[in-house]
């Protein structure tokens, strides 16, 4: 029997049904500091799209900043990294993260062989 998640001692249904003032004890401290100074503009624009919201295209927004909460579970998102439109599908294993947290800006360094002019031995090879 595979092991039940759980979210600081609470199941996940407990957690989708809980509002964000009763989950902001359970939260990380930058987290809950970040829902306490209150939703900024345009991250509430964001969650009254994700309410009104009924397609199946996810909806695409540039705020990487709002912390993830119980009323975005389910919800498809492309969050964009700088380049990409990444899709994150929110379930309740991301509650209390932030959304930029799921959408790498980075890709890691893969390295290749010295190019020409890398080493002394490439030095006689002409470049045509």
């Amino acid at each position: 029997m595979a092991k039940e998640y759980t979210f600081k001692g609470k199941r996940k249904e407990e957690v989708a049904k809980m509002t964000v003032e009763e989950l902001m004890p359970l939260m990380t401290s930058r987290a809950r500091r970040s829902l306490r100074r209150g939703v900024r503009a345009p991250n509430q624009r964001l969650l009254k799209s994700v309410r009104e919201h009924k397609g199946e295209k996810p909806i695409r927004t540039h705020r990487r900043d709002i912390v993830i909460v119980p009323e975005l579970i389910g919800k498809r998102l492309a969050v964009h990294n700088g380049k990409d439109w990444n899709i994150v599908e929110i379930n309740h294993m991301m509650v209390g993260h932030f959304l930029g947290e799921f959408s790498m800006t980075r890709k890691p360094v893969k390295h290749s062989g010295p190019g020409i002019g890398a080493t002394r031995g490439t030095k006689f090879i002409s470049v045509k």
